[in-house]
């Protein structure tokens, strides 16, 4: 399996909707900066947020792997950060992923931008549920939920958005029937 490496958006979203073990499916082990795991679980877990306790299960089974962000990076990661105005956990987070040659799971919209820069494979929590749909770990009922509950919960999308997530889920829906 290819490389993967996350940003703290799809976790805490994937975490939000009961749905983290996906990542675990599709890709069988994913990394994380020190700083995303702050973000995730130890924050997380300070806060009192329900998805810092899947997060911690996930480090626990060791599908959720901690990495040190490497010391040859980090004049790169400052340098990336004041030039994109990103923070410098996403620059790492990126860098790490170039560093490693894995594709970037991430949320934010100019992170993911970034990442087709840097020529990497990005997935958003949509396109993750929406594989998961392909490969029969979820239902296109299950990725409508998503949408209702992650609207709720201030990961909200514009009318346009959802309706082209559930477009793509009818299509693949479609497609999975003609190909039985």
């Amino acid at each position: 399996m290819v490389a993967v490496v996350s940003d703290a958006g799809p976790l805490i979203h994937l975490g939000q909707i009961h749905k983290l073990s996906l990542l675990k499916k599709l890709f069988g082990i994913v990394y994380v900066t020190e700083k995303v795991k702050g973000e995730v679980f130890d924050e997380g877990v300070r806060l009192g947020y329900a998805d810092a306790e899947a997060i911690g299960k996930a480090l626990a089974d060791g599908w959720l792997r901690v990495e040190l962000f490497p010391k040859h990076l980090l004049t790169s990661s400052v340098k990336l950060a004041e030039g994109e105005n990103i923070s410098l956990a996403d620059a790492e987070t990126l860098l790490f992923a170039v560093d490693k040659k894995a594709e970037l799971l991430v949320d934010d919209k100019l992170l993911f931008d970034l990442a087709k820069m840097y020529r990497l494979r990005a997935w958003n929590t949509w396109t993750l549920l929406l594989e998961s749909l392909r490969m029969d770990y979820v239902t296109s009922d299950e990725i409508k939920s998503a949408i209702n509950k992650l609207d709720k919960m201030k990961f909200k999308l514009n009318a346009k958005q959802a309706q082209e997530i559930l477009d793509a889920a009818n299509i693949i829906e479609m497609h999975k029937k003609e190909n039985r």
